[in-house]
């Protein structure tokens, strides 16, 4: 026997955006973010890198991946020794980026034994332990080094790659 349907008006918000289809306007949380200007980001990864040499945290690296991703601007990258350590980071983070305006969604902050990640949308900041960072090894997929990101990866276009301008690359 079929599911009954559910009448629209006793539906989820949810339930309402999926039964008006692909072309309805997205409830009002699905709207994306505007972006940060530049004079903003800046303002978010001095005040994220100053609240990190604070608490000692090594190797902190601040990467550009515009080009790179369509989910964030800035990545940063640093190293905690231990597990109190890295969570003091991530709270005086939270707090740091709080005095500059940027209050986090509670669910902004994610943790692991060995990896935190803060997403603040147009700033991603990434803590980790030595081995993780190592086993992980961001800098070499994010890094300047990196390719830049394909139309499919951000979200343009298909998923087809264009074949090589050389036949020799082939």
């Amino acid at each position: 026997m079929p599911p009954k349907p559910v009448p629209q008006e006793d539906a989820s918000p949810r339930k309402r955006q999926v039964i008006a289809g692909p072309e309805a306007k997205p409830a009002g949380r699905l709207r994306a973010k505007e972006k940060a200007t530049p004079d903003r980001l800046e303002q978010l990864v001095t005040a994220a890198c100053a609240s990190l040499e604070d608490d000692k945290a090594e190797d902190i690296l601040v990467l550009d991946v515009t080009d790179r991703a369509s989910f964030t601007d800035r990545m940063i990258i640093a190293t905690g020794l231990a597990d109190r350590q890295m969570q003091a980071m991530a709270n005086h983070l939270e707090d740091a980026l709080e005095k500059v305006g940027l209050k986090l969604r509670r669910d902004s902050i994610q943790g692991s034994d060995d990896w935190v990640l803060i997403d603040c949308g147009d700033l991603v900041i990434h803590l980790f332990k030595p081995e993780a960072r190592t086993t992980y090894a961001l800098e070499r997929m994010w890094g300047p080094e990196s390719p830049p990101g394909t139309p499919a990866a951000e979200g343009e276009g298909d998923s087809e790659a264009s074949p090589p301008d050389d036949p020799a690359e082939a």
